[in-house]
This record gives structure tokens, sequence and C-alpha cells, in this order.
């Protein structure tokens, strides 16, 4: 059996796009895929991720698995009724096709709704014996213990700053409205083993490992037992938290003493009635300051996610939130759109008073508007976000957030990560809706059947 399992990706984080390599790790979803495929079927495998290459379109394969998030969800079936058109089997699976079932099923052969671990594998045999189901649902019971080391070995290893990415955590235990990850997979969180963790990073080349798992410490005791168990591998080591991370001192000295040079955090907003109303009361904005200082205490720099259009929202909100990064020395800000993904709760909301204006899923990349804001025009809030981006990289404000007294030791990585941001400022606003929607690259089915008739 040929399997080709693609990831394709929207304009603006495609290969040829505005993502620099400085700021792309290598994924693990295709990879861990790969890997589970059952030995029995004896299976030639490849992986085609967008974000660092083209996806052929004369693949030889027998199978395409598609992992499909709302932003590349319009790309995706593209590309699966194309491939469908010359007789491949097509198999869709991620987020989107877990929020949006009904839809994903018109596109593929068969989909997987939930975790895929224990379903991907069975659908192939499936397809092996003849037996292929149209939908597969997570069982309750899906474990990530005891599983195979993922297939970095079939990524393009030159095309990632680090092909070092562990999975620890799966899942988090908030729920918040805006958030797809809850309505897609539930608010279960998976462990791994610790020893298997270790055992994965000791065997990986190279000093620096990201964990891209949404929220390391989901669970506090966990995170205490296996970041004490990396102190030994002397690691630089990457993640996400909440800002709950600065509630314990006791894990902070850990995260230290392990290796832990930076963390993405979602601030998400400088206005606390945000914070209640999107269900993350765990961020207090007056702590902001206080918690940077904190994190560079102990050598950590800090990725700071906001994300712009809440109904608390006007129009200084950009200006507010660029002043406070400087003051609170955010290392690496980062600006969104608070986008309402389908069937989660902020959706249901802005549906339900007719303020969703775009359907198109290429839009829905967190950095293009699809409603209508509250105390704004649209217009208005994606020039807001663009010249936050374009501000916030400026030289003057880049110098102005770094905090060397506190991360000598990680300056270079720091200019590094802050440069690749400096580039992508400047193209983010080519990115219009027109080359977001444009998937022209790929053959339409329907029309070449045309053609021929």
């Amino acid at each position: 059996m040929k399997i080709a399992l693609l990831a394709p990706a929207g304009a603006m984080h495609r290969y040829n796009g505005d993502f620099h390599k400085n700021l792309h790790y290598a994924p693990i979803t295709l990879a861990l895929l790969a890997a589970l495929v059952p030995e029995e079927l004896n299976a030639d495998i490849k992986i085609y991720d967008e974000t660092a290459e083209a996806i052929p379109l004369d693949l030889d394969a027998d199978v395409i698995g598609i992992t499909c998030i709302t932003g590349t969800a319009s790309r995706c079936y593209k590309y699966a009724d194309y491939f469908r058109s010359k007789g491949i089997k097509v198999l869709l699976g991620g987020v989107h096709p877990s929020l949006c079932p009904e839809e994903a099923i018109k596109h593929a052969d068969a989909i997987m709704t939930g975790l895929g671990d224990d379903t991907f594998p069975q659908a192939l045999r499936d397809i092996r014996d003849g037996k292929l189901k149209k939908i597969y649902k997570q069982e309750k019971c899906t474990d990530i213990a005891n599983r195979p080391l993922p297939r970095k070995d079939l990524l393009k290893k030159n095309k990632y700053i680090t092909l070092n990415t562990v999975e620890a955590v799966r899942g988090c235990n908030h729920n918040c409205t805006f958030c797809a990850y809850p309505r897609a997979f539930g608010q279960r969180v998976y462990k791994r083993p610790i020893e298997d963790i270790v055992d994965e990073i000791k065997h990986q080349k190279g000093k620096i490992v990201v964990f891209p798992d949404v929220n390391l410490i989901a669970d506090m005791k966990y995170a205490k037992e296996l970041f004490t168990a990396l102190i030994p591998l002397k690691k630089w080591w990457f993640g996400l938290t909440t800002t709950a991370i600065g509630l314990n001192d006791e894990l902070l000295k850990i995260f230290e003493k392990s290796g832990c040079k930076g963390l993405l955090i979602g601030f998400e907003s400088v206005n606390q009635d945000t914070q209640k109303n999107i269900h993350k009361a765990v961020n207090k904005v007056d702590q902001y300051k206080d918690l940077m200082t904190k994190l560079h205490k102990h050598g950590i720099m800090v990725m700071g996610c906001f994300a712009f259009g809440s109904d608390e929202d006007k129009k200084d909100v950009f200006e507010r939130t660029v002043k406070m990064c400087e003051e609170a020395k955010i290392d690496l800000p980062r600006f969104s759109v608070i986008t309402p993904f389908p069937n989660t709760k902020f959706y249901e909301e802005l549906e339900q008073e007719g303020r969703i204006i775009e359907r198109d899923w290429a839009l829905y990349d967190v950095e293009h508007v699809v409603y209508k804001p509250k105390n704004m025009t649209k217009e208005e809030l994606e020039e807001g976000i663009s010249w936050a981006w374009k501000k916030a990289y400026s030289w003057r404000s880049i110098l102005k957030r770094m905090d060397l007294t506190k991360l000598k030791t990680i300056k270079t990585i720091y200019m590094a990560l802050n440069i690749g941001y400096r580039k992508y400022a400047k193209g983010y606003k080519i990115y219009g809706e027109d080359i977001m929607s444009d998937n022209s690259d790929i053959p339409d089915p329907i029309k070449k059947r045309r053609k021929k008739k």
C-alpha cells in the first residue's frame, strides 16, 4: 500500500509565503500518523507538509490522509476532490472534520473525528479489507502511552528550525469560548509516561527541544515530575503554558533548572472584561508586568499572544497593547483576530446576533476578520492589527522590549526570532482575502470532466 500524508497550508504560512524558517519547527501530527501505520500493510509512506514544500499533483498513492484545520479546510477539500477524481482513497481528519463532520464527509471517502491515534490505523486496515466506513469516531479509551516515535525521518529536515518536537501532554482543561480544541477533542488531558518522553529526548540530536502541547501545565503535579526528570539531560526547551505558571514558584524553579528558555503564553487581551467573557479568568491583566519580571528572572523569554476584536475592544486597543508589550518587556508579541471557529460558543453567539459575515474557511486563519466587530468597523480592525505588527516589530520596539540583564544566554535566539517576526510583520498586509482564498493552483476535477464531455 502506498500512503501519502498531507498537511495543506494557507497562503500566508505556505512554503512560498511569509512564515520564515526561524519561526517554524517540525510538526508532529503527520510524523506520528506515519509511525502508527500498521506494519502488516508493508506500506510505502511519504509526508508532504505544505509549510515546507509543494504538494505534488502527480502523487503515486493508493491512500491519501489529509490533516485539516479550519483555516486550511477550503484548500484541503480542493486537494481531496482532486485526488479522489484520480481514483485515490482520501481520508480526512483533524480539528475541522471533527467540528464539521457532515461537511467534511462530502469531500472524503472517510473522515476521522476526534483523536486519530486509533481510528487512522483501523481505517487503513479497513481499506485493505474492503470494509471502509464513512465515519470513524474517537473511542473514549484512546491513550497516548507506549506508542512508536513519530517518523521525523520522513520530513524535510532542512526546512525547519528544529526537528526536536516532542508531545508530552495532549489536551487542555480550560474551556475558552473561542477555542476549537475542547469542541473537537473534549477536555480530557492525556499524558505520556515520563520515561517515554525522557527516552525520546535522549535520542534527539541538538540542544533545543520544543513541546508544542497546548498547555504543558494542565496537570501541575505531572509537570513538576516531568521537568524534574529532564534536568539531567541539560537541554534547552520551549513550550506553551497559561499565565498560571506565575502562581507556582516551585514549578518555575524546576522549569529553570530543566532548561526552559521560552514559553508561549496566551495573554489574549489588555481588557480584563474580555478575559471574563472568553472564560479565561486565569489571566490577570494588572499582573502581566510582574509575571514577565518573574519569568525573565528565571531566564525565560515569552511569546505573548493577543487576540484583537472582542466586544470590549475599542480603537485605542492596538496602541494600548503595543505599549503594554514594551513596558512589560514581552519578548515576542504575536497578534491575531479573535476568531469564531465553527461549533464553538463564540461562533454560536455571533451567528445568533447575525454578525458572521464570511463563510470561506480560508479566512478563518486568525489573521482575517470574518465577523462584524462591535466598536469599530471590519476595516478598522484589520488596519489596527497591521499597525500593531509593524509598530511592535520596529527596531525601536524590539530593542525596548529586550531584557539583556536577564536573558543574556539566549540573546541570539531573541534577535533571530524578532527578526523572523519583523519580516512577517512587513509582509502581513500583502495577504488579503483574494490571495488567501485563491486555490486555483489545484485543478478543479468538475471543470476537467466538463471539458472531456
